[in-house]
């Protein structure tokens, strides 16, 4: 009998994502907020290209930026900030169809639980062969940055006739 029996096949990855979250929660928790984040990807190859796809909710594309830093290494960057005037409670915080008390100008909601991810990210892809920076497109839709990397043709000899 398996002790990680919801676990088919022993992947344990749900696991370590569990700890990660826990980490990260702590780590705000203690430090007050949140300044950079890792948001998730998934990363797959296929003949030939490498697709990326990210889970970027709420963040606005002229908030990222996608670069590469070398002929095989793809950087994403971008920040995401959430404000609420005071009045304006955000989604979720009427309790019961109670409206809120005017708040007076300047004065901040005390939250009760802030887990959505605020801040700076930043995450680095290197591919294990050429690519051809050129024909990279990206999209971002529903809050799902999809981005595909076309793999550079296989270098060719050619021979050289001296005239």
């Amino acid at each position: 009998m398996s002790f990680f029996s919801q676990f088919p096949g022993g992947d344990f990855a749900p696991l370590f994502r569990l700890l990660d979250d826990y980490d990260v929660h702590r780590a705000a928790k203690s430090s007050g907020t949140l300044r950079s984040f890792q948001p998730r990807f998934d990363v797959r190859e296929v003949k030939d290209a490498y697709e990326l796809h990210g889970e970027l909710p709420g963040i606005e594309q002229k908030d990222i930026s996608i670069e590469f830093t070398d002929p095989t290494t793809l950087v994403i960057k971008g920040r995401t900030e959430r404000e609420y005037s005071a009045g304006t409670p955000p989604a979720g915080a009427i309790e019961g169809g109670e409206q809120p008390q005017e708040q007076p100008q300047g004065e901040r909601y005390k939250y009760w639980v802030s887990e959505r991810s605020v801040g700076q990210f930043h995450r680095s892809f290197s591919f294990p062969s050429r690519v051809n920076q050129d024909a990279v497109k990206a999209s971002l839709k529903n809050g799902i940055l999809s981005i595909v990397v076309p793999k550079a043709p296989e270098p060719t000899s050619r021979r050289i006739f001296i005239e």
